[in-house]
């Protein structure tokens, strides 16, 4: 399979609000729900050469906190893991803004 960056991802608010219940349901009280990286970050990675997406792998610091790192990746599936990387997201809580189907 190659990637295209044309893959549709779409959920109904329904579905995703189903997803995030079940990790709420699933999970200790203060756990991570959720991470914030902004559009510069997000924008950067994909504005490389030959990349058509971002995947974002699963991480845990030194303090054993739940992070995410985002890499871009090429048509061919690969990541562009010389590039730019990003992490030290906003974690939610407590930056979760407003309560609405997907965090509460």
């Amino acid at each position: 399979m190659s990637f295209t960056g044309n893959e549709d991802h779409s959920i109904t608010l329904t579905e995703a609000a189903a997803l995030t219940e079940n990790y709420r349901n699933a999970s200790s009280s203060g756990a991570t729900l959720g991470h914030f990286f902004g559009k510069t970050a997000i924008s950067d990675i994909l504005a490389q050469e030959d990349c058509v997406g971002i995947r974002i792998y699963y991480g845990l610091d030194d303090n054993d906190v739940k992070q995410l790192v985002v890499v871009g990746v090429d048509e061919d599936e690969n990541d562009l893991y010389n590039g730019l990387l990003a992490e030290r997201s906003y974690l939610c809580p407590s930056i979760c803004g407003a309560s609405n189907a997907l965090n509460s």
